[in-house]
């Protein structure tokens, strides 16, 4: 059974930093595009950032130069380091994977997905 499982959330000052994880299991994703996404309390799942194969990064405006995504294939882990982060940026942060090496911002285009991890931001 495949599973992926974020970690790391939680609640921090804006400007401060959080590193999230997602530990995938029941299969290697080591030629799987992988990908984070966010759902605000009342609104539309939206892309973050988004990890090809062959470790190409892909970003939403609002992030760029704030967020990093990275990938340890030995560990089935991806990796989502936010810093300076902002109120705005409070949701629930999910983890994506899908079967394709190439990445995608379409949520859509996923096929598996964890169960989120909180991140709150204060002003």
């Amino acid at each position: 059974q495949v599973q992926l499982v974020e970690s790391g959330g939680g609640l921090v000052q804006a400007g401060g930093s959080l590193r999230l994880s997602c530990a995938a299991s029941g299969r290697s994703f080591s030629s799987s595009a992988m990908g984070w996404f966010r759902q605000a309390a009342g609104k539309e799942r939206e892309f973050v950032a988004a990890i090809s194969r062959w470790s190409i990064a892909d970003y939403r405006d609002s992030v760029k130069g704030r967020f990093t995504i990275s990938r340890d294939n030995a560990k089935n882990t991806v990796f989502l380091q936010m810093n300076s982060l902002k109120p705005e940026d409070t949701a629930v942060y999910y983890c994506a994977a899908r079967l394709s090496p190439s990445m995608t911002t379409l949520a859509r285009s996923y096929d598996y997905w964890g169960q989120g991890t909180q991140v709150t931001v204060s002003s």
